[in-house]
């Protein structure tokens, strides 16, 4: 299908205003070869907002949407979400502490890893789980994130994981929303196409196939009015398949280990959770 995302919508909003500007804008979408196609940059200048700002019309079947303010790492093409591995669409939203023990874990499996960010660490984490779980995706993302949970200071770790085929989504813990909506041709009204905003301006999506096709949404905030819109549990893993096909399970049922708070980060990472 094809769908048209602003990724910064309204710049000169009270929202936006209100905090520092973004630190990265990021589009993953899949072609029709199965091959992952990723538009990103850092914001270090007006020129960087305005790519940002304006529409970026794509056809996939997935799409992964990401707008960065940076906790970890410095404004670079490297550190800017989405990233790929293996073939996989990756988007993170939290702070992971004490990465020298997170590297030490991975090994050679350090090699993956191009930034400077805790988002592609886990993702490092999960590409060498799914590995050693054969192949299975939504193992090797519970086996990364109940590792970190157990072993390293953790305040976020909610993700998405997409494939060519599927979409994989964990919230882990209750620290920041992580929303779903299934939503059939149409809509609510099932004659209307999509057009969607999030509450703080920064990305919008818009697709009139839509109108004739179902879609599963995976958002940080709830993106309109649908009343089938619905919060993920804490340490929820949801699969979404080539077909539609939701399934879910909580493969993370107790807090961290060693839970961060607010208050415990420093002023960078703080602000960044904040927007």
């Amino acid at each position: 299908m094809t769908a048209t995302f602003w990724l910064l919508e309204a710049p000169d909003s009270l929202a936006v205003q209100s905090r520092h500007n973004p630190d990265g804008y990021g589009l993953g979408t899949y072609r029709e070869d199965g091959s992952p196609h990723i538009v990103k940059r850092p914001a270090e200048a007006d020129e960087d907002e305005l790519f940002a700002r304006e529409a970026r019309e794509e056809r996939s079947t997935t799409f992964v949407a990401h707008v960065r303010f940076a906790s970890t790492g410095a404004l670079a093409v490297e550190n800017t979400h989405p990233f790929e591995q293996d073939g996989r669409i990756f988007a993170h939203n939290g702070v992971i502490g004490d990465l020298p023990a997170l590297e030490e874990h991975l090994g050679k499996d350090r090699a993956l890893v191009r930034g400077d960010t805790d988002s592609e660490r886990f993702f490092a984490l999960i590409t060498r789980e799914t590995e050693r779980a054969g192949g299975d995706v939504e193992a090797g993302i519970a086996a990364a994130a109940r590792w970190i949970a157990r072993e390293l200071p953790v305040y976020a770790v909610n993700c998405v994981v997409a494939t060519p085929t599927d979409v994989f989504a964990l919230r882990y813990p209750e620290t920041h929303a992580l929303q779903v909506l299934e939503r059939a041709a149409g809509g609510p009204s099932a004659r209307r196409h999509l057009d969607a905003a999030s509450p703080a301006g920064t990305v919008r999506v818009r697709s009139s196939d839509l109108r004739g096709r179902a879609a599963v949404v995976i958002a940080s905030e709830q993106m309109d009015e649908d009343a089938a819109w619905r919060m993920l549990e804490p340490g929820e893993l949801l699969r979404v398949n080539g077909e539609l096909e939701v399934t879910s399970s909580v493969v993370l049922d107790e807090p961290p280990a060693h839970l961060v708070r607010l208050e415990d980060l420093d002023s960078r990472a703080a602000a960044s959770q904040q927007s």
